[in-house]
């Protein structure tokens, strides 16, 4: 069984999110919290597998509720969640530690999907989606010029950098094997080795970390 603790301050959200996961066979919600500061204190007593949070919450919010996870208790994986779409906080909270993003507008499918992406360790969050959340990121207050990629670390091989390149613009694996001509699995044996070498957990942070290097600019795809 996944344990799934519920943050929100909205008690009809947190009702709703229940409710859609509950008909899920092996998802079992162990918990309800108003704020981040409750959704911490719950964590520690409950050990959820998984955390899904609002961003936007009082006393504590999800981004601070979900560094603490974090530090404290990063078996218990966060999955991020907001009211918008373009909204600065998701990046923040993906830089905290969440292990995805998802609006509240999705299907229950998709959040039953996304929780169980989560609770094997990857990352839940779309392509184009975080593309947009951290192209707004940047263009907001990172970068007001382009940059150049100065900040790449050293030791990716040139196909390992343009793997990193096509997966900060929008790729998925298939989408990246097709461009280079390769098949899925290499795709992956690569993503495990840029992420090694990055010092990522994911391609959630993989993607801010391109964007962060200038290896890609808000708001225009890489050639």
């Amino acid at each position: 069984m996944i344990r799934v603790l519920i943050a929100d301050d909205q008690p009809l959200v947190r009702r709703g999110l229940a409710l859609i996961l509950a008909p899920a066979p092996d998802i079992e919600v162990v918990g309800e919290a108003a704020d981040g500061a409750e959704a911490v204190e719950l964590a520690g007593r409950l050990t959820p597998d998984v955390v899904v949070m609002d961003i936007r919450m009082p006393v504590l919010d999800g981004v601070g509720a979900t560094a603490e996870l974090a530090r404290t208790l990063p078996a218990s994986r966060v999955l991020a969640l907001s009211t918008f779409d373009m909204d600065e906080y998701v990046v923040a909270a993906l830089r905290a530690g969440a292990h995805g993003f998802l609006p509240k507008d999705v299907s229950p499918e998709e959040l039953i999907d996304a929780v169980h992406t989560v609770h094997t360790g990857e990352a839940a969050v779309a392509p184009r989606l975080l593309t947009r959340l951290i192209s707004t990121y940047v263009r907001s207050g990172r970068r007001e010029t382009p940059t150049a990629p100065t900040d790449v670390p050293a030791g990716l091989t040139p196909r390992e950098l343009e793997i990193w390149r096509l997966l900060a613009t929008g790729h998925d694996n298939a989408a990246i094997a097709g461009e280079l001509d390769i098949s899925v699995s290499t795709v992956k044996n690569h993503l495990t080795g840029v992420f090694g070498k990055l010092g990522v957990r994911d391609r959630a942070q993989a993607v801010i970390a391109a964007y962060e290097s200038g290896l890609v600019e808000a708001g225009r795809r890489s050639t």
